[in-house]
C-alpha cells in the first residue's frame, strides 16, 4: 500500500498519542488487564499463606482478574522479597509480607542484605494477630505457670519450634527464656507448616505463632493454648489468658501481614490496589473469617503501613539486640 505524503502528519500524531497512552495505561488506567501474582515468603500452611489465600479470591473478583498465590519460602523471606524486588513495577507481582521477615530479619542476619524495605512499596496491611503459645498433646502442663515450673525442673529438656532462625517465633522464645529465667532448645524449621506437623507428631514440645494454623488443632484438643502475646484476649480463644495475665507483662509480640509491591510501582496502581483491598476487608465475611482464625482484619493505607513498619523496624531492633540472637 502506498502512503501519501500528506498523511504523514496524521500518522505522526497517532503515533505520539499511542506512546502517550502507553505510560498512562501503565499508570493504572486499564489496570489490571491480566492475572496478578501474589508471592508468599513461606511454605503453605502458615498464617502468611492463609492471609494471602483469604485475600486472593475476593480481590481477584473485585479487580476482574485472577490473583494467583505463589509460595516461595526460603532464606528468611529473601527468596520472595528478591523476586518482588526484581519484578516489573507494574502491579502484576505483589508480596504478602510477614512482619517477622520485614522488621526482624534485617536485625538478625549476618549475611549481606539481598533486599531492604526501600525495595518494596507499601500497599495495605491485611491481618494482625498476636502469637499464641501452644504445647503438644501429652506435655504435662496446662498453664504458663506450669510450663515455666516444668522448664525450671527440666533445664534444656523442652524443645520449641519456630519457622526459622531469626523468625518472630524464635525471638518470642528467646524473650520467654529471658523473662521467665528458663532454658529451652530452639528447633528451627522452614516455615510454620513443617513446624506444626512435628508439633502434632510430638517431635517438639511447644511453639509460638499466630493463631490461624493452630486453631483447628486447639479446638480438637491435639494442641493446648497456654497464653496469647497480645494486649487483650482473643474472642476466638476467650479462656486463654494474655501473657501479662499469666505473669509475663513484657511478653508482647504481635505479627502483621501486609501487601507490598516493587518500589517503583506507579502511584495510581498502588492506590487502586489499596482501595480494593480495603473494600474486601470491610466485608462481614472477611472480618468473620479473620476472627475465626484468631486474627483481626486490620487495614492500613500505604502511608499508614509505611509509618508503622518503620516504627516496628526500630522497636524490634532493640528487642533483637537484647536477645542476642542471630539468624545464621
Amino acid at each position: 500500500m502506498t502512503i501519501r505524503r500528506r498523511h504523514f502528519p496524521l500518522l505522526a500524531l497517532a503515533a505520539a498519542a499511542t506512546l502517550a497512552a502507553g505510560p498512562a495505561a501503565a499508570q493504572g488506567g486499564n489496570y489490571p488487564s491480566r492475572p496478578i501474582t501474589l508471592i508468599v515468603p513461606t511454605a503453605p500452611g502458615g498464617t502468611t499463606d492463609i492471609a494471602a489465600r483469604m485475600l486472593a479470591d475476593p480481590l481477584g473478583k473485585a479487580l476482574g482478574q485472577t490473583v494467583v498465590v505463589d509460595n516461595r519460602g526460603g532464606a528468611n523471606g529473601a527468596v520472595a522479597a528478591v523476586a518482588v524486588k526484581r519484578a516489573e513495577a507494574d502491579g502484576y507481582t505483589l508480596l504478602m509480607q510477614y512482619s517477622g521477615y520485614h522488621v526482624i530479619t534485617p536485625h538478625v542476619s549476618t549475611q549481606p542484605a539481598q533486599w531492604s524495605a526501600e525495595d518494596l512499596r507499601p500497599v495495605a496491611n491485611v491481618l494482625s494477630a498476636p502469637q499464641v503459645i501452644v504445647v503438644r498433646e501429652g506435655l504435662p502442663v496446662k498453664t504458663m505457670a506450669e510450663l515455666i515450673a516444668y522448664a525450671k525442673a527440666n533445664p534444656g529438656k523442652l524443645n520449641y519450634a519456630s519457622s526459622g532462625n531469626g523468625s518472630l517465633q524464635h525471638v518470642t522464645g528467646a524473650m520467654l527464656e529471658q523473662q521467665a529465667g528458663i532454658q529451652m532448645n530452639h528447633i528451627p524449621y522452614k516455615g510454620t507448616g513443617p513446624a506444626l506437623q512435628d508439633l502434632l507428631g510430638s517431635q517438639v514440645d511447644l511453639t509460638f505463632g499466630t493463631p490461624p494454623p493452630y486453631m483447628p488443632h486447639i479446638a480438637s484438643g491435639k494442641l493446648r493454648a497456654l497464653a496469647v502475646t497480645g494486649k487483650a484476649r482473643l474472642p476466638s480463644l476467650p479462656n486463654v489468658p494474655t501473657a501479662a495475665e499469666a505473669g509475663l507483662p513484657k511478653l508482647d509480640a504481635t505479627s502483621w501481614f501486609a501487601v507490598f509491591a516493587p518500589a517503583k510501582t506507579p502511584q495510581p496502581v498502588i492506590d487502586k490496589l489499596s482501595a480494593e483491598i480495603a473494600k474486601v476487608m470491610a466485608t462481614p465475611a472477611f472480618k468473620q473469617k479473620a476472627a475465626e482464625q484468631g486474627a483481626t482484619a486490620d487495614y492500613m493505607s500505604p502511608q499508614q503501613l509505611g509509618d508503622y513498619s518503620r516504627a516496628e523496624l526500630a522497636r524490634w531492633g532493640q528487642v533483637v539486640k537484647a536477645s542476642k540472637i542471630s539468624a545464621d
